[in-house]
C-alpha cells in the first residue's frame, strides 16, 4: 500500500475526532464548537478531494 493511500485515511480519522470532539463539547457544555465542525467538514472534503486526484493521477499514469 502506498503512503498517499494511507493518508487519504489519516484525514477520515482526523474528521472523527473533531466531529467527536464537537459533539462531546456539545452534550457537556452546550456551546457549539465551530471550529472543530469546520475542521472535520474540511477534512472530510480533503479525504475526497485527495481520493479523486488519486484516481485521476493513476489514469493519466495507466493511459501511457
Amino acid at each position: 500500500m502506498k503512503y498517499s493511500k494511507i493518508f487519504q485515511y489519516a484525514y477520515l480519522v482526523f474528521a472523527v475526532l473533531f466531529l467527536y470532539d464537537a459533539i462531546s463539547k456539545y452534550l457537556n457544555n452546550g456551546e457549539v464548537a465551530y471550529t472543530s465542525i469546520l475542521l472535520g467538514a474540511l477534512a472530510v472534503f480533503m479525504f475526497f478531494f485527495r481520493r479523486k486526484f488519486a484516481k485521476k493521477f493513476e489514469n493519466r499514469n495507466n493511459s501511457k
